[in-house]
Formats: structure tokens, C-alpha cells, sequence
């Protein structure tokens, strides 16, 4: 298919209530008017930005996931966030990629935020996830990820949407906003960034500005500041467009990342 039909949510977080969040998420999902192929959340988003995994976590069999089935097999589409994960006595900032007959992919976080002690707190992830959804291939990251455009490289053209979950405070909004058009421009591909608003439990502000980018740059969606809940279209022809007429990823240079 050519089309993708993307829902994201800028929500506001409760602080460390997975049950309030999950609630107000499913309320607001509620309003979903037309047939969407994706629902994406922000990172951590029945917790807020949490480094209590101890007392927050779930395992792989909880009610958060057992709420992204309920809500992917409600909606008929894939749902994506990042979550708590407990395993194997670690404690993971996982991506979970939800489709509606209950199956689903997972990415752990590869680069912990050790400003904020993400990294006393999680173990990181190794491995990149490449999915597929309509034809699209998409390649889901987490926040902190954004900066470290290495790892997100798109090497002989591994995908064609970049995916980014976040908590990302208002105070660096700058620099959110300046490194996911250079990720879409750099990698010729789309990229779609969501992050949450309003103060968290360490009274740190997050200011949303959450976005859809295409690969020449262009401005597809942008909110700064308010929830939002907001259904858009990407189009496969503008990127194949694009790479035609400019295919400079041929000359990019060849390495390889060490683990």
C-alpha cells in the first residue's frame, strides 16, 4: 500500500499510576474517529519517565500488555509505547510493537540516559528492530536514541519511517526539534516523533512538540505544548520521489557497529 494512516498521541502522564494512565489513554483512544494503521504513545507512557522500576515494572504477561491487545484488537491496528519491563532479574525501557491478533515485537532501549540515571537503573538493548506495517518498513527507537545518529543510520535503505517515543523535557526542546528533521533529511526517510506534555514527578516540564517529518524536511505535523490526539497520512510516493531525485544514500559510507 502506498498510504499510512498514523494516530499519535501527545498525552499527558500521571506520575508512576499505571492505572490512571492506562485509563486515561484508553478514554482518550476512545475518540478515534476514522480507520488508522498505527497508534503511537510516549516512551514510558503508564508510568512517566520512572527510575522506581523495582516497585513499577511488569512482566511480559501484565496488565499493560495485556491493555495494548485489548486496545490494538479494539482499533484493528498495530499500538506502540515503551514500558517497565522485568526479565530475568533486569529491568528493560522496552518497545512493544502490538498488532491486533496479540502478536508482537519488542526493542529494548540501547542508549540509556545517564543524566537522569537511566543507566544504575536498566540494562540497554543491543539489537535495532525492523518491522513492517502496509508495505512500510519501520524501524522504532526510544528518546535518547535520537541523539546518536550512528545507530540510527539507514544503511542500504532498512526502512522507510524512523519511529521515536519520548519523554523528552521542554528544556532541551531545541535540540528535539533540530535533530529529528536531520534524522529524516540524513536517512531520506519519515519520521514520526512523539513525546509527552506537562510536569512529571521530578517537576521537569515536557513541552510535547511531537512531529511527522518528511524526507526533504517538510513540516507533515508539529504540536507544541497541549495534549493531542491526531490522526495523519504519509505517503509512500513522496519518499520514493525523493530518493529518486536526490539518491545520495548510494555513497554513504559502509561500517559496521560493534556491540
Amino acid at each position: 500500500m502506498s498510504t499510512l494512516k498514523i494516530t499519535t498521541f501527545q498525552s499527558y502522564l500521571f506520575w508512576e499510576n499505571i492505572d490512571k494512565n492506562l485509563q486515561n489513554l484508553g478514554l482518550r483512544l476512545n475518540s478515534i474517529r476514522e480507520k488508522t494503521d498505527l497508534i503511537i504513545l510516549p516512551e514510558m507512557f503508564n508510568t512517566g519517565f520512572s527510575m522506581n522500576p523495582a516497585k513499577f515494572s511488569e512482566d511480559m504477561g501484565g496488565k499493560t500488555m495485556k491493555w495494548m491487545h485489548d486496545q490494538a484488537r479494539k482499533f484493528e491496528s498495530v499500538i506502540t509505547g515503551s514500558l517497565i519491563i522485568k526479565e530475568a532479574n533486569k529491568f528493560y525501557n522496552r518497545l512493544i510493537w502490538m498488532r491486533p491478533d496479540g502478536s508482537y515485537e519488542q526493542y529494548d532501549k540501547r542508549h540509556l540516559f545517564g543524566l537522569g540515571e537511566e543507566d544504575q537503573h536498566y540494562t540497554a538493548g543491543s539489537k535495532k528492530l525492523f518491522v513492517e506495517l502496509k508495505g512500510w518498513k519501520i524501524c522504532p527507537a526510544i528518546c535518547y536514541d535520537l541523539r546518536f545518529p550512528v545507530w540510527l543510520r539507514n544503511k542500504n535503505e532498512e526502512y522507510d519511517l524512523l519511529l521515536i517515543v519520548a519523554n523528552w523535557p521542554e528544556r532541551r526542546s531545541l535540540h528535539w526539534r533540530s535533530l529529528i528533521p536531520a534524522r529524516a533529511i540524513e536517512n531520506q526517510a519519515f519520521v514520526v516523533a512523539v513525546n509527552r506534555v506537562g510536569h512529571d514527578g521530578n517537576e521537569i516540564f515536557h513541552s510535547g512538540d511531537s512531529m511527522c517529518i518528511d524526507p526533504n524536511g517538510k513540516v507533515i505535523y508539529y504540536k507544541p505544548n497541549d495534549e493531542d490526539l491526531y490522526t495523519f497520512t504519509i505517503n509512500k510516493d513522496d519518499l520514493t520521489e525523493a530518493r529518486n531525485n536526490f539518491p545520495f544514500l548510494k555513497d554513504a559510507d559502509s561500517f559496521k557497529l560493534d556491540e
